[in-house]
């Protein structure tokens, strides 16, 4: 067993400020040199950006719906072996989860990691009542060890002072910090969460700023030494890399303001499958560089649209290149961007048109939560008929249109996909699908991938696509 300071920031309830509070110690911490491995609870990828960005390591997220308990602990001991400070955010409250008896639980996930939990509480309209609230929790779950609360949205020094005495005189859990309301804290939002980092103007400095903020109300010292009190790591030890394979094969990813989610042990696992990841953007790019695959993450392409619309070359280059025998994978917004338009209001932009359907946008989600999918005979990776895969969705547009006898990679068990029935709209060596699957989940649809860019470039399938060398 080896030392493994380590810490979980949860909350009583979402919308806490739990994610800044995150951010904020991130990026104090690592202002002051000390090595922070930051990690997601769930399937999200926006509050990993952010995330990434204070702390400057990739945010790597763990999943109980998605992992197993082995798979979880591997995950983590790869990702925090180095550092001096695993920082994980919990998703919601403590105690929420898909699961009645807890087993998927932010809780849950901090017992099997032996990390103490900072509760964040946002005390607005507060005062004695919390003390009966953190004592609540604690009896919850005795084997969670709540290790000290922050309050956010403090509304001033007397506030704080009500606070700090209710929580001293009925409970043994220490207060770490305070943090005032104060509108620099706030990150933006929209449709789904948080605005990422890439889109928003200045987000070093809003970074840096929360940073300091954090700091002035919450005692880092005394933060770093809960975490420093976890027990020994008990779990798996770090899995020494094999060394990396030679690059074979070149894979285009779209990498930019509109693309963006993308998990980072999935992109650590195509390139030690052999994949030399060549980022292109979207917006800006003009042609495609000499590749011998294509990978479109999700992302925001109906706030980009005009902007994608009017990079003309580029969407022909990739439609001509698809429809030639480009080995292809898309994801949610990468599917979006691959059809032929997408809708949203009285606004309607061309989009790739590699796929022969059309984008409406809605106001509410059409597909959100986890996906249960079985592989269907038409996945062209060799992927084998039957087989269950795991993933999720989190989508307000849907795919109209498509012609009759579309061929489809996935039959949906769980969830809704294309049209409630299916997902993974296949067209030649495309396979576009609303659900995000993940390697580390089991999918192993990054080496699957990569192996079958590498099958395609050797049967040369295609003549007269312009393959790297």
């Amino acid at each position: 067993m080896t030392p493994l300071p380590r810490l979980f920031i949860s909350a009583a309830h979402k919308s806490s400020g739990k994610t800044t509070v995150a951010i904020g110690l991130a990026a104090a911490f690592a202002a002051r040199g000390v090595a922070v491995q930051p990690f997601k609870k769930g399937p999200d990828y926006i509050d990993p950006m952010w995330l990434t960005r204070a702390a400057g390591r990739a945010c790597v997220n763990l999943d109980p719906h998605l992992q197993t308990p082995a798979a979880i602990g591997a995950t983590f001991a790869d990702a925090a072996a180095g550092c001096d400070l695993a920082l994980i955010e919990g998703n919601k409250g403590l105690h929420d989860g898909l699961a009645l008896d807890g087993s998927n639980s932010n809780a849950a996930l901090a017992k099997q990691l032996g990390a103490p939990v900072v509760l964040v509480l946002d005390a607005r309209g507060m005062t004695r009542g919390v003390a009966p609230l953190v004592l609540g929790f604690q009896a919850f779950d005795r084997d969670v060890r709540i290790a000290g609360v922050i309050l956010n949205q403090v509304g001033g020094a007397r506030h704080e002072s009500k606070l700090r005495a209710a929580l001293e005189a009925y409970t043994d859990v220490p207060v770490l910090g305070a943090i005032a309301r104060d509108e620099r804290l706030v990150l933006p939002e929209r449709h789904l969460g948080l605005t990422p980092d890439a889109e928003f103007d200045g987000a070093a400095e809003r970074v840096a700023q929360i940073a300091t903020l954090v700091a002035d109300g919450v005692d880092l010292d005394r933060v770093r030494a809960v975490a420093a009190a976890a027990p020994a790591w008990a779990g798996p030890a770090p899995q020494r890399p094999a060394a990396t394979p030679r690059a074979d094969v070149r894979i285009a990813i779209a990498r930019d303001r509109a693309f963006g989610f993308y998990y980072a042990d999935d992109l650590a696992a195509l390139e030690a499958a052999g994949a030399c990841l060549v980022p292109i953007d979207t917006l800006h790019d003009t042609s495609l560089p000499a590749v011998d695959g294509l990978f479109v993450g999700g992302g925001f392409p109906e706030v980009f649209m005009a902007e994608l619309e009017a990079n003309v070359a580029l969407r022909h280059a990739l439609r001509d290149a698809i429809a030639a025998g480009l080995p292809t994978y898309a994801e949610c917004g990468g599917l979006m961007y691959l059809a032929r338009s997408i809708r949203w209001g009285d606004r309607c932009a061309e989009m790739v048109g590699a796929i022969p359907g059309d984008v409406t946008m809605h106001a509410k989600p059409v597909g959100r939560g986890y996906v249960r999918l079985e592989a269907l005979a038409d996945h062209p990776w060799g992927q084998a008929s039957g087989t269950v895969l795991h993933g999720h969705e989190f989508h307000h547009s849907s795919l109209d249109g498509l012609v009759p006898h579309t061929a489809f990679a996935y039959r949906v068990q769980r969830g809704h996909g294309v049209d409630g029935a299916c997902d993974g709209v296949v067209v030649g060596r495309l396979v576009a699908s609303y659900s995000h699957l993940r390697t580390g989940a089991g999918s192993d649809w990054a080496p699957r991938f990569v192996d079958f860019v590498r099958r395609c470039r050797a049967t040369a399938a295609a003549p007269g696509l312009a393959l790297a060398a």
